[in-house]
């Protein structure tokens, strides 16, 4: 109870839990659609924003939010148009995200203590206005997908059938992304640009081992993302630790355990198949 009586605690208790909706909403799609490599150029040109807003004299995560959705949108355009050259290409925007963060934050006037706290995370430090902007952009997550759920689940499995039958995958696809870079806006004060991909594809992953439907692996997944926040919180404070990093690291060990349990329940199953 002593950890719940500080406010700035609640307060990322609550980005925690709107975090783990989005983490398991969107990364599901990521983990099915093998598109990880995408999601992380997209939380890297975030910085970009970052940058931006410091620059213009805005709030950081309205500049990282607008900057996010344009790579993702020029993302998908690139995989549309230049599949032998995708990775190469996302990974020079990838690079020049971040280079005009650098150059924007060198130019913004004033002092710009907290740009470690978009780079690592800062859940404890998570201002009120920050909060509603997390809330909304769970709530447009959330109503996106639960309007097209039927299709982006099919572009996620099978992207040909999904053409051959008249959906429109360029235009979901892009979507998708556009998807993708709100949550990692929203996971950006939680874990950090450099720790959003762990945090976006390691309770899916863990999910997706013990689950056999879209749905389930979803809540699943949104349940594990509770449980890796939130405990990575109480052992950050416990040990005085730096709250995102712990995050990533308790998924991290929780994904390795899932791993070792999968192997030996697979091991006894197949050690009773041959009893039999």
């Amino acid at each position: 109870m002593e950890f719940l009586q500080y406010e700035f605690i609640r307060n990322a208790l609550m980005v925690g839990f709107l975090v783990s909706i989005a983490c398991g909403v969107v990364g599901t799609y990521v983990v099915i659609k093998r598109i990880a490599f995408i999601s992380g150029s997209i939380s890297h040109t975030a910085y970009g924003g970052i940058g931006l807003g410091y620059y213009l004299g805005i709030n950081p995560m309205v500049g990282a939010t607008f900057f996010t959705l344009f790579s993702a949108l020029a993302m998908g355009e690139v995989s549309h148009r230049m599949k032998d050259r995708e990775d190469t290409v996302i990974g020079i925007m990838w690079a020049i995200g971040m280079a005009l963060g650098v150059i924007f934050v060198k130019l913004s006037p004033g002092y710009t203590a907290d740009l470690m706290s978009y780079l690592f995370g800062s859940i404890l430090t998570v201002p009120h206005n920050e909060l509603i902007l997390v809330l909304i952009l769970d709530i447009i997550i959330l109503l996106t997908v639960g309007l097209f759920h039927d299709q982006f689940t099919m572009v996620a499995f099978d992207e040909e059938f999904a053409q051959v039958i008249g959906i429109s995958t360029r235009f979901y696809n892009g979507l998708l992304l556009c998807l993708i870079a709100l949550t990692v806006v929203v996971m950006i004060r939680a874990v950090g640009i450099i720790l959003v991909i762990a945090l976006l594809t390691i309770p899916p992953s863990i999910a997706g081992q013990y689950t056999r439907s879209m749905g389930s692996m979803m809540g699943l997944s949104i349940l594990l993302g509770a449980v890796f926040t939130t405990g990575g919180l109480y052992l950050s404070y416990l040990f005085d630790l730096p709250s995102g990093a712990t995050i990533i690291l308790l998924a991290g060990t929780g994904f390795l355990l899932s791993l070792l349990l999968k192997n030996i329940t697979g091991k006894i199953a197949q050690e009773k198949r041959w009893d039999m």
